[in-house]
């Protein structure tokens, strides 16, 4: 299979379910000339036309909104949020339209919609362009949000999205654009509400999102070294979560840790720790559950602190040994 960019991935669903199926258009500010602000609509507007490639103006609130009601009348937009921040701005369109509708009318109406949203710190890009918002959105019933870590989950979980009839969150952290991995040619699908073992291990579950991901396994693989051998379980989608992935991993290794950038204060680790505490693997545990999150402060500007707020490599290195030699 050949190696690209995951957004290169992401631009290569796109553009299959385009020629796909005519309904599918993109929807966002500066994704024609300019390619979106990390490239991944680039060249997708001298292909597909101004028809199905959108330019909006800088109104988040409208760009959802006007999604909706396409989606509502057949259409299947894919709407882009430069910044998961700015998914703020659309929370009564978002919130009280889209993901309610189908409930309100019986299943007679849909909002098969995608939005598409960059998320997450790193950049230097400052407590208002850099938050990790998944866990606000999971709390919202009929939305599904989708967090991949890999070009080929991005890819197939992508091209899922479009198809689905729900409106669905998909959620790209901004460090993994330029990652690269195995991506086969041609449309393949990947089911919402499955997780992946990224990483086979008997010592530790570690239940980690996104970015988290790459940064896990290299720990899990330093660790391997001194004889611990960490099992990473990657949700790939946050709603639905495949639970039973992960508590049957965790009915394995009897150890489970959490990790994931957004604020620990009602982060998503929280859900899976209860899902696990009231499930058949809570028997098996040699150890209490634990978290590893960011830092409940919104992100620094200054390049050390931005690193500071939010777990790194060598953290999730220590948490994991501290666990296991328990010294929690």
């Amino acid at each position: 299979m050949p190696e690209i960019t995951y957004a290169e991935a992401l631009r290569a669903a796109l553009r299959e379910e385009m020629i796909r199926d005519e309904r599918v258009f993109l929807f966002g500010e500066d994704i024609g000339r300019y390619g979106g602000a990390f490239g991944v609509t680039f060249g997708l507007l001298d292909e597909f036309g101004e028809q199905r490639v959108k330019e909006t103006p800088i109104s988040e609130a409208a760009i959802v909104g006007a999604a909706t009601g396409a989606a509502l009348v057949g259409m299947r937009p894919v709407a882009e949020i430069m910044f998961m921040d700015f998914i703020l701005l659309t929370m009564e369109q978002l919130v009280n339209q889209a993901a309610k509708v189908r409930f309100m009318f019986g299943g007679k109406a849909t909002v098969p919609m995608v939005i598409r949203m960059a998320g997450g710190s790193g950049t230097g890009a400052a407590a208002q362009h850099s938050q990790s918002l998944e866990s606000l959105l999971i709390h919202i019933p009929g939305i599904k949000v989708v967090n991949p870590s890999t070009p080929y989950d991005a890819k197939g979980l992508l091209t899922s999205s479009i198809r689905d009839p729900n409106p669905v969150c998909f959620v790209e952290h901004k460090q993994l654009y330029k990652t690269k991995g195995e991506v086969p040619e041609g449309e393949y699908t990947i089911p919402i509400g499955v997780a992946d073992v990224k990483r086979e291990g008997s010592d530790i579950t570690v239940v980690a999102g996104n970015i988290m991901v790459p940064r896990t396994m290299a720990a899990a693989q330093k660790l391997a070294q001194e004889g611990i051998e960490a099992e990473v379980v990657d949700p790939r989608t946050l709603r639905p979560l495949d639970v039973e992935t992960i508590t049957n991993s965790v009915r394995k290794t009897g150890r489970l840790l959490v990790v994931h950038e957004a604020c620990q204060t009602g982060g998503w680790a929280g859900e899976v720790i209860a899902s696990v505490a009231s499930s058949h693997a809570f028997d098996y545990l040699d150890a209490p559950m634990r978290r590893l999150a960011g830092a409940d402060v919104p992100i620094p500007y200054n390049r050390n602190l931005e690193l500071a707020a939010v777990p790194q490599e060598q953290d999730i290195e220590r948490e994991i040994r501290r666990i296991v030699s328990n010294q929690y």
